[in-house]
């Protein structure tokens, strides 16, 4: 496994296992377990998705010393602001059954974020969280966060992949020394990723699969991945991707896919922040 030093000395793997969309109980256990036992370490979880607690099940079953993991979880926009904030934290806790966190984000930049942050900020510097961060922040926003608070967030998790490919905010995150973690790493098959010529052909070059190359791709660009999948072969597949790198062509000719627009939502759309406002 690869690892990125965050920006408080906190180290994290490249790769982790994502459980967004995994909402059966079982099949979310069974598929972190697997995930385990292949060599994942990190493990991506939300308050939102609602299976916290089949991650802490699969977690202590697993066998894997506590501290050979990073289990993330995400704060929902319901329960932005300070007090919220905190009592979300002790139920998520609750739920993996775990003594500490290893990385906490606001899910949404929407509602209380300075509330929610300051009761983070609380919770990292009593040990109870071990890195603070962020998700889907652009970088306005981010920047905002870092300059009116103490503590600046270690990762902004965002949507990036080879059609949405966050560069001129991936450098931004850089020079804030704020560490750029991907969701949606596959774009969940939209615009055809997995049949894509540009993306076959790579794969085809270095006997690899297109969910194969595009995390490499990820990973070569400093971008911490967290793919899903419920099936044990693909789990294993995404996790096989240290023992070759692409060419600078091959990652040129990747970048040459990028779009300019999300290919799911813009948190800027007063629409989008309605809709994820009235979730719980």
């Amino acid at each position: 496994m690869e690892y990125v030093k965050l920006n408080n000395g906190v180290e994290m793997p490249v790769l982790g296992f994502g459980v967004y969309q995994i909402s059966d109980p079982e099949v979310c256990e069974r598929a972190v377990g697997d995930a385990l036992k292949i060599g994942y370490r990190s493990i991506d979880t939300a308050a939102a998705y609602g299976n916290e607690e089949a991650v802490g099940r699969a977690v202590r079953r697993s066998g894997v010393p506590r501290e050979e993991l990073f289990i993330t979880t995400k704060l929902w926009i319901s329960d932005a602001g300070y007090e919220p904030a905190r009592k979300a934290f002790e139920e998520s806790m609750s739920k993996l059954g775990l003594d500490y966190l290893d990385l906490y984000l606001i899910h949404q930049p929407y509602g209380d974020v300075y509330g929610s942050w300051r009761a983070m900020e609380e919770l990292y510097r009593e040990g109870r969280i071990r890195a603070i961060g962020v998700s889907n922040f652009y970088p306005d926003r981010l920047q905002d966060l870092i300059l009116h608070n103490e503590v600046a967030p270690a990762v902004n998790q965002v949507e990036t992949h080879p059609f949405h490919q966050q560069t001129a905010a991936a450098e931004f995150m850089r020079t804030k020394g704020v560490q750029i973690e991907s969701w949606a790493p596959f774009a969940e098959g939209k615009n055809g990723l997995f049949s894509n010529e540009v993306l076959l052909a790579v794969a085809a070059r270095y006997k690899k699969t297109v969910a194969q190359v595009v995390l490499r791709w990820l990973i070569q660009r400093g971008v911490v991945c967290i793919p899903k999948s419920v099936h044990a072969e693909r789990i294993a597949e995404n996790f096989d991707v240290f023992g070759f790198a692409l060419d600078a062509e091959d990652m040129a000719v990747i970048a040459s896919l990028d779009r300019p627009e999300s290919s799911f939502l813009d948190h800027r759309d007063p629409e989008t922040v309605e809709w994820l406002s009235n979730l719980h």
